[in-house]
């Protein structure tokens, strides 16, 4: 029966693709001598946050996940990222695959505001995989296995490479999700002051909202 393992060697934005990629070059090794027909590989990507050190600025952007540094020993855990199946083909002994990542850059996902808040080093992942190996058998018949539960890999995602990809498909943007209603408010005091963006709006908004804050601080 098949033993197949699994490392991620490298990472790389997917260029002009119809969403965001991020192609994981996935190794795939069979340590015994059947030939593989194909691999019906399902892959959980998680993001292991519990394994890296974070600074100043870091720790303030992922108040929103985390909470206050102090609350982390509690509250610091593992993000599911995303899950991802793929194809591999024919092989005997190792091959290579390409796990293609969708990424989003909608901050109501936990692992965009991660990816958002780690502005350097790196991300480390662990990958976790199922699915169903299809192989040639000693006399030559077709068989089915599956792969085993404990298959898994570590790789550590450098945090440029998120960043330099939302750079190319969202260049000096980023995307907010409202609610209807919400949105429907946010429209009417943009067309209401004549204001002709929504970062005007957005601006005028943040403007009132920091003056109160400073008259607030003067009466105390």
């Amino acid at each position: 029966m098949p033993d197949l393992s699994f490392r991620v060697s490298s990472a790389e934005p997917v260029a002009m693709a119809v969403q965001p990629l991020i192609a994981l070059k996935l190794e795939v090794s069979n340590a015994t001598a059947e030939t593989i027909h194909s691999v019906n590989l399902r892959t959980q990507i998680q993001i292991e946050a519990t394994r890296r050190h974070y600074s100043t600025e870091e720790k303030e952007l992922l108040l929103d996940l985390f909470g206050t540094p102090e609350r982390w020993g509690k509250t610091l855990r593992p993000l599911l990222w995303n899950h991802v199946s793929t194809v591999v083909t024919s092989f005997t002994g190792a091959t290579t695959a390409e796990l293609q990542v969708p990424c989003t850059f909608d901050f109501n996902v936990a692992a965009t505001k991660y990816f958002h808040a780690v502005s350097e080093g790196d991300v480390p992942l662990l990958l976790l995989f199922s699915g169903i190996v299809f192989y040639v058998g000693a006399e030559g018949a077709l068989q089915v296995a599956p792969i085993s539960w404990d298959k898994e890999a570590r790789f550590r995602l450098s945090a440029q490479v998120w960043r330099g990809m939302m750079d190319f498909y969202y260049p000096n943007s980023a995307w907010l999700s409202l609610r209807r209603d919400v949105f429907e408010r946010l429209y009417r005091y943009k067309v209401q002051r004549s204001l002709p963006t929504w970062e005007d709006a957005l601006d005028s908004l943040l403007a009132t909202q920091e003056e109160a804050a400073k008259e607030e601080v003067v009466r105390q």
